[in-house]
């Protein structure tokens, strides 16, 4: 296998997957989910336990409203909306007493309390009727720990959009399953956000081309739109 062709004028296969993707695409709602990840106060919002460290690429993309712009979109053109947050008891006895990592930084900073403001969904995009909230989310890979797989495979679902926080962390984890999973995986890559911005396009860059197909918001909202589901 060719990994970087360097000095045969070959490409690299992140080059050839991005080469891969096209803009001329058409999603068919029915089997369609956008799954959202930790839009959550401790996140989005200002007073939030980990805002701050997010807030900055958040604005560099207006992530929060494109991803508002794409759920009502998808909603309308009958896709299923599935929102994935990350919750722990007090006292965070779900994990090690001594996390290390990521969730050490949950941990240091009393983020994701079941049942607090900072653990709810962010108001402009909470649950709608129609909506499906997947439980039990504890770690990284939303597949690992909830019956997102189940649900997705219950309902039909074939393609997944992804969006939500970190680029390089829950979401890369996340897009990393269902592309081995056998998923057609997007990942909206004005819909994300990491903790600086040379991780965010980092990741972009390199990683979610490797395992899916990076898109803006407003490429999934033109193939989810009725034309082109009447098209596909």
């Amino acid at each position: 296998m060719e990994l970087g062709g360097h000095g045969s004028g070959s490409p690299t296969l992140q080059v050839r997957a991005r080469q891969a993707m096209s803009d001329n695409f058409s999603l068919d709602s029915k089997t369609t989910a956008v799954v959202l990840i930790e839009y959550q106060n401790d996140f989005t919002s200002d007073g939030g336990a980990l805002h701050g460290a997010v807030a900055d690429v958040m604005d560099s993309t207006s992530m929060l409203d494109n991803t508002v712009r794409l759920v009502a979109a998808a909603r309308a053109a009958g896709a299923t909306i599935m929102h994935a947050p990350i919750t722990f008891a007090t006292g965070y006895n779900e994990i090690s007493a001594h996390p290390y990592g990521i969730l050490k930084g949950v941990v240091d900073g009393n983020a994701f309390v079941k049942d607090s403001w900072g653990a709810a969904i962010v108001d402009v995009l909470a649950p709608q009727a129609g909506d499906i909230v997947v439980e039990g989310k504890r770690g990284l890979d939303t597949f690992a720990s909830t019956n997102l797989d189940f649900i997705l495979r219950s309902k039909g679902i074939t393609t997944i959009v992804l969006g939500g926080f970190l680029t390089n962390c829950c979401v890369e984890s996340t897009m990393r399953s269902a592309y081995e999973n056998g998923y057609r995986v997007f990942t909206l890559k004005d819909c994300v956000a990491a903790t600086s911005q040379a991780e965010h396009d980092n990741a972009i860059t390199y990683d979610f081309p490797m395992f899916s197909m990076p898109v803006s918001a407003e490429t999934v909202i033109a193939a989810l739109s009725p034309s082109a589901s009447d098209a596909a």
